[in-house]
């Protein structure tokens, strides 16, 4: 039961739950920009590019048999998994800018006293001064 018990605690503390809730909403966020790129951003490009979609974009390495599917190199794909990343990326820098400007400017707490000088300084600086005097 302590392996049990020790588990619980380890998924109730509040980094796990934290961690989870943003791998749900994550990964949520991640099918919008999907949709985002997929519907809006890359239909409106492809019309510019002269009708072209990218996502069937691909150079066809072999040829279909009756055996085998042809084989191809999306890199139509692949363009549009680059635009959703830097989608996500800009978006997510604005979530931390947003977050980061919100935060209270705290002032640099002021430098620590310098230490007191211990007994043996004490004396020391003591006879300097009285061998300064003679």
């Amino acid at each position: 039961m302590g392996m049990l018990k020790e588990f619980k605690d380890f998924a109730m503390k509040g980094n796990v739950v934290d961690l989870a809730v943003a791998v749900v909403i994550g990964g949520a966020f991640g099918k919008i920009v999907t949709s985002v790129v997929n519907d809006v951003i890359m239909p409106p490009i492809g019309l510019l590019l002269g009708g072209v979609d990218f996502s069937e974009l691909k150079i066809l390495l072999k040829a279909a048999t009756a055996e085998t599917e042809a084989v191809t190199l999306n890199y139509g794909a692949f363009i549009n998994t680059v635009i959703d990343f830097l989608i996500v990326a800009f978006a997510i820098f604005m979530v931390i800018k947003g977050i980061n400007a919100t935060k209270k400017k705290q002032p640099a707490p002021p430098p620590p006293p310098p230490p007191a000088p211990s007994k043996e300084e004490t004396l020391l600086t003591e006879i300097r001064d009285l061998l300064a005097k003679k």
